[in-house]
């Protein structure tokens, strides 16, 4: 339950956003900003960085709503985001898309665990700098919404088909929706 009175018929952020409506605007442009573009990563690259992340810091309703977001856009490979989520290193993604996902999981420990050893392997297989800039920013971007719904709280009632169908909407028609 959360620590603060929500409107239980809105689930997660959308709840936090009703709370406080004068945030919601600039918070839903910088997600459809960050997540919603497929310049330098794909959009699904961006939902396994905010998945990997979030499952990292162990924020529920973030990996889950996003893990299903991400499956949205890499629904040829029905397993790939259970085995981001429980070892990145042994799923069967690119070293590019490894290299990503490293630099996300040194983000989430904090930003001076990124090495510049891990930036120079990621330029070598091809990665950049927006896309490790992006990386970077996703990465950090989680850090806070995970912190913001778990420091408040916040418990999802949605069950495995009402994520499934919200990850759909948002793969389909974004965040402001």
């Amino acid at each position: 339950m959360a620590y603060i009175s929500l409107d239980p018929k809105l689930p997660g952020m959308r709840g936090l956003l009703a709370f406080r409506p004068a945030i919601a605007p600039p918070l839903l442009t910088l997600m459809q900003t960050v997540m919603r573009s497929n310049e330098g990563l794909s959009m699904g690259e961006r939902e396994l960085i905010a998945t990997y992340v979030s499952t990292l810091n162990d924020c529920y309703n973030c990996h889950q709503i996003h893990g299903e977001v991400a499956q949205c856009f890499f629904d040829d490979q029905p397993d790939l985001v259970q085995q981001i989520k429980e070892n990145f290193k042994d799923a069967p993604i690119s070293e590019r898309q490894k290299a990503i996902l490293e630099i996300a999981g040194n983000i989430q420990k904090g930003g001076k665990f990124v090495t510049e050893k891990q930036i120079e392997k990621a330029k070598l297989l091809g990665i950049s700098d927006l896309e490790i800039h992006d990386t970077v920013l996703i990465a950090s971007l989680f850090c806070f919404f995970n912190r913001y719904i778990d420091g408040l709280g916040i418990q999802s009632s949605d069950t495995p088909d009402t994520f499934k169908a919200r990850a759909k909407m948002i793969a389909e028609l974004g965040y402001h929706s």
